[in-house]
């Protein structure tokens, strides 16, 4: 459990407790069960800890998610873990940048949090994007 003081009102200090994020797996997690092997992916890359393969519906010629083996629902969580998970992510994305020969004319790294900002799948991802001009702002 991590708790920390979200302030304090008129002589008593609130406590927020947050359960901790990490989660082996999720039995209906998509992306649990491509980690898991149970769901065949096309693999890029992995790590110990992340894995990274293509998007079956490509935004760009170059389009490749990289998620954790073990279940974080969203981007807040893997960055409450603090244990440089989320180091190990950002650099895995470089890594397939670098394999995709995307990483001189530029790429971007996206992780989408909550469903209006468009994450479709409750385990943290990165998409990591290039291969053509990307336009701002976004969506």
């Amino acid at each position: 459990m991590r708790c920390r003081n979200s302030g304090e009102h008129a002589r008593k200090t609130i406590v927020r407790c947050e359960p901790d994020v990490k989660i082996s797996s999720v039995a209906d997690c998509l992306f649990c069960q491509i980690a898991s092997g149970l769901i065949p992916a096309a693999k890029v890359m992995e790590s110990n800890r992340a894995l990274a393969f293509r998007d079956i519906n490509p935004q760009a010629p170059t389009h490749v998610l990289v998620i954790t083996r073990e279940h974080y629902p969203d981007l807040a969580a893997v960055a409450r873990a603090g244990d440089g998970l989320l180091d190990e992510l950002a650099g895995l994305a470089h890594q397939v940048a670098e394999a995709e020969g995307i990483d001189e004319p530029g790429y971007r790294v996206v992780f989408n949090t909550g469903p209006q900002a468009g994450q479709t799948v409750g385990h943290v991802h990165a998409h990591v994007l290039g291969g053509r001009a990307l336009g701002w702002p976004p969506g």
